[in-house]
């Protein structure tokens, strides 16, 4: 899958008031899905943490060594089997109830390594696989 690009006007016929804002721009090129990739060292190994941090079974198995979770609509984390570049991982997902995914997933066994909580109030949950990999939380202040 590549990023489809949507040619935008260049005629000098036409006038905007002001210039497009980069989201603006972001939204007219890029494909409206997101998939963010953890390289593991063993997936059958690493299959077990993500379903308990998930929560569940896979949404899909492109392969023998990949597993697909969508977090959102037409977003998704993936694990693949990818011993040279596992522990690398940096994915942040905003969830609208932090501390309630953060004790589902305590249930299920898995406790954060690091909590942050920066200037505004945004709160980042940090949690790390076998690996090494950074799988964090976010959410704005109450």
């Amino acid at each position: 899958m590549g990023t489809k690009y949507i040619p935008l006007p260049a005629s000098p016929r036409v006038r905007r008031p002001y210039p497009p804002t980069a989201h603006a721009h972001m939204e007219a090129v890029m494909a409206r899905e997101l998939f963010a990739g953890v390289p593991v060292t063993d997936y059958a190994a690493a299959l077990p943490w993500y379903e308990r941090f998930f929560g569940g079974k896979p949404s899909f198995l492109p392969n023998d060594v990949e597993a697909v979770w969508e977090v959102a609509e037409s977003r998704y984390v993936y694990i693949v089997e990818d011993p040279v570049r596992a522990g690398n991982a940096l994915v942040l997902t905003f969830v609208d109830d932090l501390d309630g995914r953060v004790a589902g997933i305590a249930r299920r066994g898995i406790e954060p390594a690091e909590r942050e909580t920066y200037e505004g109030g945004v709160t980042k949950v940090i949690y790390r696989d076998a690996d090494g990999n950074e799988i964090s939380l976010g959410g704005g202040p109450d």
